[in-house]
C-alpha cells in the first residue's frame, strides 16, 4: 500500500488476478466501488494493480485554486501558511523572481496531467482499449501541439524545438536555446514563496475527509481463474486477527495529528560492546495473560536498565497467526502484532527504551514464512508462485513453512523494503536475522557440516538467497549507517561477517549456537567429574575466523521456549522441600549457573545475549497456550516476584548485575580476544588473560586448591574484583577479605614470566585485575 496526501494509491502485486478492488468499512465492503480490472488500465505488465482513492471535500469547503499548493503531512504537521494573501505572494514572486510568463508553468504544472487523468479515468473517458483508439506517434502529436500554440504570446522561458535527422533509427532530438537555458539555470528556486503557501496536515484535514478513515478495516478483493478471493494486503501495517481464528483484517492506521505519536528521545549511540537482553513482550508479565507493550514499558524496561544491559532484542513482535508459534511463522511482515497494542504503542516502547539508553533490535524472519493461506502470503493471489518457490523447493523440509523466491525482483523489493520500514517508521536499531541456514541451502541446513569449503559451494547453496543477504546488508548500512545486523547461522558460512566489498555477506555479528548446546549437553548428560575443560574452551572460542565478530550466549529463548528446559530448571528442578540434599543441590546449581555465565561472557566475542528471566534463574520453562495444555497461560509468564525476596533468585540477579558492571567498567567485551594459557582437564581448571584481567575457573565438583599457581606476564599486585563465591551472590564466602590482594611470584608459569598463587574453592571462579605493576 502506498499513501500520498491528496489520494490513497493502492499498489498491490497480484500476478494471478483478473480484477482487483479494495473493500472495507469505508465503502460498505463493496467489491465494485473502488476497483481496477484488466483492460481498464488497472495494472501494469508486472502484475501490479493500481487503485486510486481520493480524499473528499468536506461540506462547504472549496478545492484549492492552486495546483502547486503543498501540504506538510508529517514534519511540523501544524505549520500553516504565513497568512499573507496569495495575490500578494504572487506579486512579490513576480517582482523579485519571475519574469513575465515564467510563473505560469509553476502555477499550472499539474494542469496537463489533471486533464489527461480526466480524459482517461474520468466518467466520460474510454473504458476499454478499443475506446481509447490508437495514440498518434510522437512526431504527429508534436506538430499538432505546435500548430495549436502558434498564436501564443512570446515568453521569456527557454525555447525548445524538436528536429529529425531523417534517419530510420533516429530519436527526435530536443534542441534548446543555450542563452535562455543558462539564464534559467542560474536562478535559485523561489523556496521562500513556496513555503509561504505551505499548509499543515491539520489544515488539510479541516478541508478534506480522508478517503479511508483512521481505524477502518479493509482487505483486498480480487478475482482469479479459480474464483474470487479476499486477502490482507501484503504491505498492511496493522492487522487484527479475527477472534474466531478466521481471516484477519487490515486496519488503516493513520491517526489525526493531535493523536499521532511524537518521538521524544533520540537514538542512543551504538556501544562498543553489546549486552543484549532478549525479550518476548507477551510473556513478560507476571499475570497469566498476553502482556501488552504498555506492560512491558512499565515493568521490564526499568529492570533491563537496572540489570546493566544496553540493548533489548524483541522476538515475536511482527504479526503472526498463532500465538504459540512465538512469532516465527510471521504472516504480515510490515505489521506490529496487535496482540500487544497499536503501532503507536510500539513506538512508545522504542522511544522509552531509547530514553533509557537502550538500543532496540528486532528478531526478523525472512528465511521462511507462514503457510497459512487465509492470513499469510501463501497462495496470496491464487497462484502457488507469487512470493514462494513452487513444488518441494517452496516448502521447508521439516517445519511446514513456505520458502521465499529470492531470485524474483518483486520478492526482493518486498523484503528489502521491509528491512528499511522498521528503522524508518519505528527507529529500530538493528536486526537479528533468524535461521539463515534454512534459506541459504536447499536442504534447509539439515545436513552435516565439517567445515570443508565444498559444503558451502555445492549445488545445495541457494545463490539467490546469498545475493539477497548481501543486498540487505548493503542497503541497510547505506541508509542507516549505525544499524547492527546479526546473523544466526549454525553452519558458519565463510565470509558471513566479512565486508561485501571483500566478497562477504556483510553482517556485523554472527551467533555461536554451539556454546548453548554444549552447556545443555553437559548439564543434562555428562557427570560433573567428566566435564572437559578443553571442549569448553574450544567451543567458546568457536570458529576463529569469526571470533572477533561472535555473539555468544549461555542460553537464549530456545532453552526456555522451544521445547527445552532452562538451565535453572535443570539445575534446581530436582530440589524438593525437605530433601536432605537440598542445600547441596542449591549450592551446586547456584555455582554452575554463575560460572557458566561468567566464562561465556568473558571468553567469547564482543557481544553477549541473555533471555528474559534467565539471569535470575527463572525456575519454570515457558509454555505457550496450545491445545496440548488446554490453552493454559500458567507458564506463559515471568516470575518477577522472585526478585523481591531474599534468596537464590535475588542472589543470582545481583551476580548477573555485577557481571554486566564488570564489562561496563573494565570493557571486557571490547578488548582483544583472551590469551588462554592454562587448561587442565585433570584439575578441571581454566585460566586466561584478557587485558589487565585474569580469569580463573575451578570446575571441579569436590577438589579445592589453597594456592593454585597460574602464570601471568606482568609482575605486580592483583586485586580480586569479582568472586562467584561471595555470600551476596549465594556463595559460601570461603575466600576472606585479606586474600583479595595477591602478589606475583618471580617464577615462570604456563610459559609466562611470573605466576600468581590463588585460592580456588571447588566450583568457583575469580576475576583478578592488575592494580599495581612491580618493576624488577
Amino acid at each position: 500500500m502506498k499513501f500520498s496526501i491528496v489520494t490513497l494509491i493502492s499498489e498491490i502485486w497480484l500476478q494471478g488476478a483478473r480484477y482487483c478492488a479494495l473493500v472495507g468499512d469505508f465503502n460498505g465492503w463493496s467489491p465494485t466501488e473502488n476497483c481496477a480490472r484488466e483492460g481498464h488500465f488497472g495494472h501494469d505488465d508486472y502484475g501490479y494493480w493500481f487503485i486510486i482513492l481520493e480524499d473528499k471535500l468536506r461540506d462547504g469547503e472549496k478545492p484549492d485554486e492552486l495546483y502547486f499548493q503543498q501540504y506538510n503531512y508529517i514534519d511540523d504537521y501544524d505549520k500553516g501558511d504565513s497568512g499573507v494573501p496569495i495575490e500578494e505572494i504572487f506579486k512579490k514572486a513576480n517582482d523579485e523572481y519571475w519574469e513575465p510568463g515564467e510563473d505560469r508553468f509553476i502555477k499550472n504544472r499539474y494542469e496537463i496531467p489533471a486533464k489527461l487523468y480526466e480524459q482517461i479515468f474520468g466518467p466520460n473517458g474510454p473504458q476499454t482499449l478499443e475506446e481509447l483508439e490508437e495514440i498518434p506517434d510522437a512526431e504527429t502529436r508534436y506538430k499538432a501541439w505546435k500548430e495549436q500554440h502558434k498564436d501564443d504570446l512570446p515568453s521569456n522561458t527557454p525555447c525548445y524545438d524538436v528536429i529529425d535527422n531523417g534517419k530510420e533509427y533516429d530519436i527526435f532530438n530536443v534542441v534548446l536555446d543555450p542563452v535562455s537555458q543558462e539564464k534559467f539555470r542560474a536562478k535559485k528556486p523561489p523556496m521562500a514563496y513556496w513555503l509561504e503557501t505551505r499548509k499543515g496536515r491539520q489544515v488539510w484535514l479541516k478541508k478534506y475527509s480522508p478517503c479511508i478513515p483512521h481505524g477502518s478495516k479493509y482487505r483486498v478483493y480480487f478475482n482469479t481463474p479459480s474464483g474470487p478471493l479476499e486477502r490482507v494486503p501484503a504491505w498492511a501495517t496493522y492487522v487484527q486477527p479475527d477472534a474466531e481464528g478466521e481471516q484477519a483484517f487490515a486496519i488503516h492506521w493513520d491517526p489525526p495529528p493531535e493523536y499521532a505519536y511524537k518521538w521524544k528521545n533520540s537514538r542512543p549511540k551504538v556501544p562498543k560492546s553489546l549486552r543484549i537482553y532478549e525479550c518476548h513482550v507477551g510473556i513478560s508479565g507476571s499475570e497469566p495473560k498476553i502482556s501488552s507493550f504498555s506492560d512491558f514499558i512499565e515493568k521490564v524496561l526499568p529492570h533491563v536498565k537496572e540489570a546493566g544491559y544496553n540493548t533489548i532484542q524483541l522476538i515475536g513482535v511482527i504479526e503472526h497467526k498463532d500465538y504459540f508459534t512465538v512469532g516465527y511463522r510471521a504472516t504480515n511482515l510490515y505489521a506490529v502484532s496487535s496482540r500487544y497494542g497499536t503501532p503507536d504503542d510500539f513506538k512508545r516502547l522504542v522511544d522509552e527504551a531509547h530514553g533509557l539508553g537502550l538500543l532496540v533490535f528486532l528478531d526478523i524472519v525472512h528465511s521462511y514464512s507462514a503457510a497459512d493461506e487465509m492470513v499469510g502470503l501463501s497462495l496470496f493471489d491464487g497462484t502457488n508462485d507469487c512470493y514462494f518457490h513452487t513444488g518441494k523447493r517452496g516448502h521447508h523440509k521439516y517445519w511446514g513453512t513456505r520458502m521465499f523466491k529470492y531470485g524474483d525482483l518483486d520478492v526482493l523489493h518486498f523484503l528489502l523494503s521491509n528491512l528499511n520500514w522498521w528503522p524508518t517508521e519505528y527507529q529500530i536499531d538493528g536486526f537479528h536475522f533468524h535461521s539463515l541456514s534454512s534459506m541459504m541451502y536447499t536442504h534447509n541446513g539439515f545436513a552435516s557440516f565439517t567445515g570443508d569449503l565444498e559444503e558451502y559451494c555445492n549445488q545445495y547453496v541457494d545463490k539467490d538467497a546469498l545475493l539477497y543477504l548481501i543486498l540487505a546488508n548493503e542497503i541497510l548500512h547505506a541508509l542507516h549507517p549505525d544499524i547492527i545486523t546479526i546473523a544466526e547461522d549454525a553452519t558458519f558460512y565463510p565470509g558471513l561477517c566479512e565486508p561485501t566489498s571483500q566478497g562477504g555477506l556483510g553482517f556485523d555479528y554472527c551467533v555461536n549456537p554451539s556454546v548453548s548446546e554444549m552447556w545443555s549437553s553437559f548439564l543434562q548428560t555428562v557427570p560433573d567429574h567428566d566435564w572437559s575443560m578443553s571442549k569448553i574452551v574450544n567451543t567458546l572460542m568457536g570458529n576463529r575466523k569469526f571470533a572477533d565478530k561472535t555473539l555468544v550466549y549461555a542460553e537464549n529463548h530456545n532453552q526456555s521456549i522451544s521445547g527445552g528446559r532452562s538451565f535453572a530448571e535443570i539445575l534446581f528442578g530436582e530440589i524438593r522441600d525437605g530433601s536432605h540434599d537440598t542445600e547441596k543441590l542449591l549450592l551446586r546449581g547456584c555455582s554452575l549457573h554463575k560460572m557458566i555465565r561468567l566464562i561465556t561472557l568473558t571468553i567469547g566475542g564482543p557481544a553477549y545475549l541473555n533471555f528474559m528471566g534467565n539471569e535470575f534463574g527463572h525456575p519454570e520453562r515457558v509454555e505457550f497456550p496450545m491445545p496440548s495444555n488446554n490453552f493454559s497461560f500458567s507458564l506463559a509468564k515471568r516470575r518477577w516476584d522472585l526478585l523481591a525476596k531474599e534468596g537464590l533468585h535475588r542472589n543470582l540477579f545481583i551476580f548477573d548485575k555485577g557481571l554486566m558492571n564488570l564489562d561496563e567498567n573494565e570493557r571486557v567485551l571490547t578488548r582483544v580476544l583472551p590469551s588462554i594459557h592454562h587448561v587442565n582437564d585433570d584439575n578441571m581448571v581454566i585460566a586466561y588473560l584478557r587485558g589487565p584481567l585474569l580469569f580463573v575457573f575451578n570446575f571441579h565438583p569436590t577438589d579445592s586448591y589453597e594456592g593454585y599457581r597460574i602464570g601471568v606476564e606482568e609482575a605486580g599486585e592483583y586485586q580480586l574484583v569479582l568472586n562467584t563465591d561471595e555470600i551476596k551472590y549465594g556463595g559460601q564466602g570461603l575466600i576472606k577479605d585479606d586474600q583479595y590482594l595477591r602478589k606475583t611470584i618471580s617464577k615462570r608459569g604456563d610459559g609466562l614470566r611470573n605466576c600468581l598463587e590463588v585460592p580456588m574453592p571447588s566450583r568457583t571462579a575469580q576475576v583478578y585485575k592488575l592494580s599495581r605493576i612491580l618493576r624488577i
